[in-house]
């Protein structure tokens, strides 16, 4: 936290909890891990590696944590619309995809949870003091609404990205 600029949310520290070792995973739910896999596919995040796993065993349970790299299109939004719509490649990558051969199944469920109203009240959260910044938008509700934007338009998308997870485990395997 000391080395993170800015403001942090965090629910706890977790005391004594140990980083994830894919090599030591034999437990993992498939159905946990295609859930992981779909939801850093949704919000594009490229920090869960074998590198980076960002995952910590905490009380016998998988924490996901530091979300920093998700939604990076916000770093730069041009063209963000057309980009919501991508398989997103860096899935290729991810720590839990040889584990993931659920992908299918919550793949059918999973986007069925998210609806507009939630995704809404979810933008809602974003603290004022990480918006503002970006010259392309004329308020908060403004940059707002281009969050919401592509997070619906990247719900739809779900069958791309879906697909693109399921080829890449596949070349795992």
């Amino acid at each position: 936290m000391k080395a993170s600029v800015g403001l942090n949310l965090a629910l706890d520290f977790l005391p004594g909890a140990l980083a994830f070792n894919p090599l030591l995973a034999s437990w993992l739910d498939p159905v946990l891990a295609s859930a992981i896999v779909w939801f850093d596919a949704y919000v594009t995040n490229v920090d869960r590696t074998p590198r980076n796993t960002n995952l910590l065993i905490w009380n016998k349970a998988l924490w996901l944590i530091d979300h920093g790299a998700a939604l990076y299109f916000q770093h730069t939004w041009t063209d963000y619309l057309n980009r919501s719509r991508s398989p997103f490649s860096p899935i290729k990558n991810h720590v839990l995809l040889p584990f993931a051969s659920a992908l299918p199944q919550v793949a059918a469920t999973l986007p069925g949870l998210l609806n507009p109203s939630l995704l809404e009240e979810i933008v809602s959260f974003i603290p004022d003091s990480w918006l503002g910044s970006e010259p392309g938008f004329a308020s908060l509700s403004e940059q707002r609404a281009a969050y919401l934007a592509y997070l619906l338009n990247r719900l739809e998308a779900a069958p791309i990205f879906v697909e693109e997870a399921v080829n890449a485990r596949a070349q795992l395997l």
